[in-house]
Parts: structure tokens; sequence; C-alpha cells
């Protein structure tokens, strides 16, 4: 019986545990600061370029969407393994075409894929 007892005692007493749930503070302090860290984009441009090397869209073309959307700068970013091309919208000041072009042709081993034909245009908003 006395071991019945500690066995119902310490599960509830994980069970107390495990679903008790932490308490998030609501201030307006974190809201200002996300705020604040918004920056706008002063000058954005949109690239197109061709893509060699590319041999599955689900691995290739997705990898290398996923690096070029990650970049610091970069607000969209679409390769059509079709067509084998590539389109980034991305804020000039914090990304050229060169370091584009860097980024997809140092995807996998660095010898893979190659970019050409680059044209890189600014948007007119």
């Amino acid at each position: 019986m006395n071991i019945t007892k500690k066995i119902a005692v310490l599960t509830f007493a994980t069970f107390a545990l495990v679903s008790c749930k932490k308490e998030e503070k609501n201030t307006t302090e974190g809201t200002v600061a996300t705020e604040n860290t918004k920056e706008v984009a002063a000058k954005m441009e949109t690239a197109s370029f061709t893509i060699e090397g590319m041999t599955c869209a689900m691995g290739c073309a997705a990898t290398i969407e996923n690096k070029l959307g990650r970049l610091d700068g970069v607000t969209s970013a679409k390769v059509d393994f079709e067509t084998k091309t590539a389109t980034v919208e991305f804020d000039a000041n914090k990304q050229t075409a060169t370091t584009l072009t860097q980024t997809v042709e140092g995807v996998a081993d660095g010898k893979t894929y190659k970019v050409s034909h680059m044209k890189s245009e600014a948007n007119k908003a």
C-alpha cells in the first residue's frame, strides 16, 4: 500500500510539473523594439539570371532558392528548374549581383552551378 501511494504522488507531481505553462510577459517594450528593428529598403533591385548545372527541382533548385532567400536584404527569390532561371528581389545597399552569383556558385561543392546572363534592374516604386 505504501508503494502505491508513492507512485500516485510521483505521478501527480510529474503531471503537475509538465502541465504548467510558462507565463509570457506582454510588454509594450517588446513591441517597440520590434518596430524599431524594421528597416526600409532604400534601393530595391531585381536580378534575373540563368543557372547551369541543376539536375532536379526538389534538390538543386529548392536548395539554391533557399540559400538566396536567406541572404540579408533579399525580399524574394524564385528559382525555376524548368527554365533554369532565377529571379531575386533585393536591397542593393545590402547585396549585389556579384554576391548573388557567388552564393549560387558556392552551393554544393562550388563547381556544380554556374551563373550566366545576369540582368539587374532597379525597381521603380
